[in-house]
């Protein structure tokens, strides 16, 4: 009897540590993705103050589409097409993700931005506050956005 309730504490035991080891693992692997995707925020953010097409065009996915705060609904394409006409250009912005939530393969980045608009954009120098949300996936090992939507905040 004593030889039974060993054998299955320590079933119970190894059963236990497997779960709680996979469950570390797969924390350590969305904290390594959470942290990524952080780092491509920010790097987003500085390819977008600089009006760098490049960085872009590499951060985002070739099918991403946007919805943007004009509620217009353009791809990658565009929104890149926008940048290089100098028709989107900002002399600030500031991000700040509020929430992250990853799911495997995929990710969803929310949050709040404060930018002055640039260039031929028709809010050209002035401040607005926006709500966003981004999704990102891992496509070819690699992180990219495949879809955001951002909207004004009405004063």
């Amino acid at each position: 009897m004593i030889r039974m309730i060993f054998l299955a504490v320590s079933v119970i035991s190894v059963i236990s540590a497997a779960l709680v080891w996979g469950q570390t693992t797969q924390d350590s692997t969305d904290r390594k993705a959470d942290s990524e995707i952080r780092r491509l925020n920010a790097q987003e953010v500085d390819a977008l103050l600089h009006n760098d097409t490049k960085a872009l065009s590499i951060l985002w996915s070739d099918d991403m589409v946007v919805t943007n705060p004009l509620n217009k609904l353009v791809t990658k394409q565009q929104v890149l097409g926008m940048v290089d006409s100098g028709l989107l250009a900002f002399t600030s912005y500031d991000r700040q993700i509020e929430y992250i939530h990853v799911y495997g393969n995929a990710a969803v980045v929310a949050g709040s931005e404060t930018v002055v608009w640039a260039g031929k954009f028709p809010l050209a120098g002035k401040t607005s506050h926006l709500r966003f949300t981004g999704v990102w996936t891992k496509q070819a090992g690699r992180w990219q956005q495949v879809a955001r939507h951002a909207n004004i905040i009405p004063e």
